[in-house]
Formats: structure tokens, C-alpha cells, sequence
């Protein structure tokens, strides 16, 4: 997501830092770069005139005109009017009624309404602690109820059954009665879609809201959309009192139009973002974070709630034992490596989140592949149990009968004993105090100069 636009700012900005003083004609330059970066990028004209207008006014002003570094004064003014833009901070749910506090799902036919419903209801379950229940309102589509059952089952969330004969009001009405008899902490509403907003889909869907009065409306639209995503957001507000959005296939979605435009144009915080298909893969907005990866600056903090919820410390520490101790990386603790990185994302997850990465060029990004990391862990899939722990035992026919497991060639398994070799060295090193020694090698190689202060700022 974003990576267009990124691409376009970075290089605006780029050329911004080498300059001594700010005039109102670079100034004026500049924000013609950002405009057409923005209209690229698929966002609602309003929301650029207004974003470069803001921009503009402060960037004739004293706080850059009269710094010492004005390119990088620039630069913070137009993080921060991203920041504004998307809506200055993450809204979190609203959960602090009485249990079970409801939230409806309303959203168009094909958005990702029904698998969005499961996702959240994970993150409920591991990030909140909370006993969720999920219903089915929608009647219409085939196989939409069992959708939901299925994808329950698979996030162990509790599903409230319902049948296709039923009133979708009636439904909503039953499930709240069970979830308040099994104590359930959240009820999440699923409701039919449409293929575009029409009244009898906004007639039903506010019999449902009036019959069940969620603490929680969330509009579930598909980013890809671009600025159409804001226009049917403000058309379903109009009708029914959002609370929230929510931006599915981020994934799939390199301009961003919709990030930065539905905040401006419906007045509601964009509360989640989903990105794929894996029931995991929904995170809260964070619109200061967001900001900062579309200016190149990474997005530190995200990767480090990440690696918290994501790593395994039983494994972890047993690692740094392990190396305390003087043994040696083994095959057992790469693919344990390789297996906790993916669980993260994967590499473009990754990239996308350190600082500097924008500054790589096209051709090296694009070598970045997860397939990758797939096949060294097939690879070591194939060896035996005594080879994964004594890689020196790997020789000539051993190569070749792995090699023919994997589906790889023998030079495949060649490079991944190369780079199990370099990691097992440097390991050692770390192990002996060699860090502060490592870490002097890697200073000026670091994305941005390293430091706190090529962070961009």
C-alpha cells in the first residue's frame, strides 16, 4: 500500500534536502510534486486542495522559512499534515458498554465484510481477552452463513446459527439473548451486502441497527476502490451513524487513495486495516505510523509490537542459551528463524516497516519474495534429523538426495549451507562480546545514515 505515492514523495523530498534555503518558488514547485503525487495516488481532489493548501500556508511560515535545515522542516510539516489528514491518532472500539456490547457489520457485496468479521474477532480473542460471538444476518448470498460458521470455527469464535428463511432482524434479536446467556464480552453482526447502496439494503440494515443498538457501526469497503471508497462511506454515513471504517485488501492496493481521503470526506476514523486473506491479518490504524511509511521513515514501532506478539520467547531464549554456551547455528534454529519472520509478515512486511527502505532501488525491492524463504525451508524440510543438527555431515550424495527432495538444485542447497555457515560465525562473534565490535562495522552502512537523526528529521 502506498508505494507509488511513497515512491513520488520520497523523491520530491529527496531533492528538498540538499537545498540551503527555502523560497516561496521551491516551495511552490514542491507542492505542485506532492499535488500531483496525491491526484496519482487516487485521493478525492478536496482532500488534496485542502492538504497542499495547509501544507503551503505553514511552509511560507516562520516555522520553515527561518530553520536552520528547511528541507527537513518541510518534511515534518507535510508528516504531520498526513497525520491530520488521516485522522491524528488510532481510534480503538468502543467496548466499555454492558456485555455484550454489539457491533454491526455493514459494508457492499464483495468488500470482505464476512471474513473481516472473523479476523476481528481474533484479535478481540488474542490482543482483548474477549469471549466473541458471531452471527449471520445475511439471508441472501449463497453459502454466506456456512462462510461465517466455518471461518468461526477456525478463529474459535463462538457462532450463533441461523437459517436463510429467517428475518435478518429476527436473527439479531436471537443472538444478542444467547450471547448475554453464555456471557459473551462482544457480539459481532454480520449483514448482507449489495453489489451498490440501494433502499431496501439501507431499509433493512437500519431495521437492524434500531433493533439492536450496537455500540459499534463499522463500514467495512474494499481500498482498491480508491476514492469511490470515501464516496459510498459518506453515502452509507448519510443513512446509517458510522462509527468507524474499516479498509480491506490493503494488500492489493499500491495508491492509498482511499486512506487519505475517507477521513476528510466522512468525518469517521479509519479503525482497522486488512491486508489478505489469513484470518490474522487485520491491524489497527495507526494514522501517525502510516504517515511515516509513506514518507520513507519506516514504521519501528509496529514491527516491534510485532515481533512481541509474534515470537516465540520459549524459543528464543533457549537460542540465546545455546550460544552462551558456545554451540553452534544449526539448520534447526534457521528454520526456526525463517518460520518466526514469516509469522511476521513475511520480507515485504518487513522492508515495508524499516527505516530507509524507500531508498532501495526498484530492481532490489523487487527480488525481495517470500517464495524465497518458502524454498530454503523446504530445503531443510528434506534433511534428516542428524543433518539439520551436524550441517558438516552434508556432503556430495547427501546434497543431491536433498536437493531432489526439495525440488531445488544441488547449487540451491549450496548457498543456504553458505549462509548457515556465515550466521553460525557471526553468532559466535556476538556470543564472545563482539557485538559493540559488530555494530562499528555496520555504522554508515545503516538505512539513512543509522542514527536517530536519519530518521528523516
Amino acid at each position: 500500500m502506498f508505494d507509488s505515492l511513497s515512491d513520488r514523495l520520497s523523491r520530491t523530498i529527496k531533492n528538498l534536502r540538499g537545498q540551503g534555503r527555502l523560497t516561496e518558488d521551491n516551495i511552490k514547485d514542491t507542492m505542485r510534486d506532492v499535488r500531483m503525487a496525491l491526484l496519482e495516488a487516487d485521493v478525492a481532489l478536496p482532500v488534496v486542495r485542502d492538504f497542499v493548501d495547509r501544507v503551503k500556508q505553514r511552509a511560507i511560515g516562520k516555522e520553515v522559512m527561518t530553520s536552520l535545515s528547511p528541507g527537513q522542516a518541510l518534511i515534518k510539516v507535510v508528516d504531520e499534515e498526513l497525520v491530520e489528514t488521516m485522522g491524528a491518532a488510532n481510534e480503538e472500539l468502543d467496548l466499555s458498554a454492558q456485555p455484550p456490547a454489539v457491533v454491526l457489520m455493514a459494508g457492499l457485496q464483495g468488500a470482505g465484510k464476512t471474513t473481516t468479521v472473523a479476523k476481528l474477532a481474533k484479535l478481540l480473542k488474542d490482543r482483548h481477552n474477549k469471549k466473541v460471538m458471531v452471527v449471520s444476518c445475511d439471508v441472501y448470498r449463497p453459502a454466506a452463513i456456512k462462510q461465517l460458521e466455518t471461518l468461526a470455527n477456525q478463529v474459535g469464535a463462538e457462532f450463533f446459527p441461523s437459517e436463510k428463511e429467517q428475518d435478518p432482524v429476527d436473527i439479531a434479536r436471537a443472538a444478542i439473548d444467547a450471547a448475554k446467556r453464555q456471557f459473551q464480552d462482544v457480539l459481532l453482526v454480520d449483514t448482507a451486502g449489495r453489489l451498490h447502496i440501494d433502499a431496501d439494503m439501507m431499509g433493512e440494515i437500519q431495521k437492524i441497527h434500531s433493533a439492536i443498538n450496537p455500540v459499534e457501526t463499522l463500514f467495512v469497503v474494499d481500498s482498491m476502490t480508491g476514492q469511490d471508497a470515501a464516496n459510498t462511506a459518506k453515502a452509507f454515513n448519510d443513512s446509517l451513524e458510522l462509527t468507524g471504517v474499516v479498509l480491506t485488501k490493503t494488500d492489493g492496493d499500491a495508491r492509498g487513495g482511499a486512506a487519505l481521503s475517507i477521513r476528510h470526506i466522512t468525518g469517521k476514523p479509519i479503525k482497522f486495516l486488512g491486508a489478505g486473506e489469513k484470518v490474522d491479518a487485520l491491524e489497527p490504524f495507526y494514522p501517525d505510523r502510516l504517515a511515516s511509511r509513506i514518507l520513507g521513515m519506516g514504521d519501528v514501532l509496529s514491527l516491534v509490537e510485532e515481533a512481541e506478539r509474534s515470537v516465540d520467547k520459549v524459543k528464543a531464549e533457549k537460542l540465546a542459551t545455546k550460544f552462551k554456551k558456545g554451540k553452534s547455528f544449526d539448520f534447526n534454529d534457521l528454520k526456526d528463524q525463517m518460520e518466526q519472520m514469516m509469522n511476521m509478515g513475511g520480507l515485504g512486511s518487513l522492508m515495508d516497516k524499516l527505516p530507509g527502505m524507500g531508498d532501495l532501488p526498484a530492481n532490489v525491492k523487487d527480488k525481495v519474495n517470500d517464495k524465497d524463504v518458502k524454498r530454503l525451508v523446504a530445503i531443510i524440510q528434506s534433511m534428516t534429523p542428524q543433518e539439520r543438527a551436524f550441517p558438516d555431515v552434508i556432503k556430495g550424495s547427501r546434497k543431491r538426495r536433498i536437493a531432489l527432495g526439495a525440488g531445488v538444485q544441488v547449487q540451491d542447497v549450496n548457498r543456504l549451507m553458505k549462509q548457515q555457515k556465515q550466521m553460525s560465525k557471526m553468532m559466535k562473534k556476538m556470543a564472545k562480546g563482539g557485538m559493540a565490535k559488530m555494530m562499528r562495522g555496520l555504522k554508515g552502512k545503516l538505512p539513512m545514515g543509522g542514527g536517530p537523526g536519519g530518521m528523516g528529521f
